[in-house]
């Protein structure tokens, strides 16, 4: 299972007890999944059992009514099933949008899928229980181990522009972009994300996400040292081996027995030890050197290894 099919377990499973907020949650179900037939009777269309599971309780917890749980077969890609949780009765569908406020006298006032109605979502609470259930009707996020985008489809740009209004209330940066004759609310950033799966209530994933980062923060760590002393490494052989070669041009001339004798014991450590490092040559000087004193010893060898004809790439 999928880490955005995770979270969507993990927030169709968790305890919402206050009314203000089930309805707030149930609002936002019933704006991304909600259809009304020609007989007034409301459905919720989702391809998630979690989802259904998760709708038919609160309809049961609001209302004290039983749903029904239709389920469908269908060909998507491959074969997947389709849920729809069907109110009982014109009615009962009736009442359920008056209590979030889509129907009012028993007119309706606004579109079943348009946005929530701002008095269902002006406490804190109810604005995370609305996220929630907009994020599992509409919602998914990658892999951490991949990337970090978490987003959720609308039909409408008014309904976009709440969604991104609402995440602004908890200084979540979210932006919106078209794709297929519909709007996205995306949110990229991983510390966004995180305080969003803290919101919504869904502190399994978040801790699982956390650990993810984690380990991909040490392993960035550790390559990034791993390519640093590598690099750090091939820059001393690359300089061991053309010093090597300046000194098998001094000797072969002549000129490093004329050179002052600190010289020619650097000299003559290095083709020693064509391994060693600056601090390393130094300390076998009698006396010792420091790192500084060998690296001007070597580089004034190089000099005039230079001077009588050293080849340069």
């Amino acid at each position: 299972m999928s880490f955005s099919a995770d979270v969507k377990e993990e927030l169709c499973k968790r305890e919402t007890k206050r009314r203000h907020c089930q309805l707030a949650e149930l609002s936002a179900l019933t704006a991304f999944l909600g259809e009304s037939d020609e007989e007034d009777i409301l459905r919720l269309d989702t391809e998630n059992v979690h989802v259904a599971k998760r709708a038919y309780l609160l309809i049961k917890q609001l209302f004290h009514i039983s749903a029904k749980i239709v389920t469908r077969d269908m060909i998507k890609g491959e074969h997947t099933r389709s849920y729809e949780v069907v109110f009982p009765s014109a009615d009962d569908s009736m009442r359920a949008l008056m209590a979030v406020n889509l129907l009012k006298d028993g007119v309706k006032n606004v579109d079943i899928k348009g946005i929530c109605d701002p008095s269902l979502i002006k406490n804190d609470c109810c604005r995370r229980s609305f996220l929630a259930g907009a994020f599992v009707s509409a919602g998914s996020m990658s892999d951490p181990e991949k990337s970090y985008h978490f987003e959720i489809v609308c039909d409408t740009i008014d309904k976009a522009a709440q969604l991104k209004e609402i995440l602004g209330s908890f200084s979540v940066d979210a932006g919106i972009t078209e794709r297929k004759n519909r709007f996205v609310v995306y949110v990229k950033e991983a510390n966004d994300i995180v305080d969003l799966l803290n919101l919504m209530g869904a502190h399994i994933s978040l801790m699982n996400m956390e650990n993810v980062r984690i380990l991909k923060d040490m392993r960035n760590r550790v390559n990034r040292r791993v390519n640093c002393e590598t690099a750090n490494l091939t820059k001393t052989v690359d300089a061991a081996v053309r010093q090597t070669a300046d000194i098998k041009l001094l000797a072969e001339t002549g000129v490093l027995s004329g050179l002052s004798p600190s010289l020619r014991e650097a000299a003559a450590l290095r083709l020693e030890n064509p391994e060693a490092s600056l601090k390393e040559l130094g300390a076998m000087c009698d006396p010792p050197v420091s790192r500084a004193g060998m690296n001007h010893r070597l580089a004034r060898l190089s000099k005039i290894a230079e001077e009588h004809g050293a080849v340069r790439e």
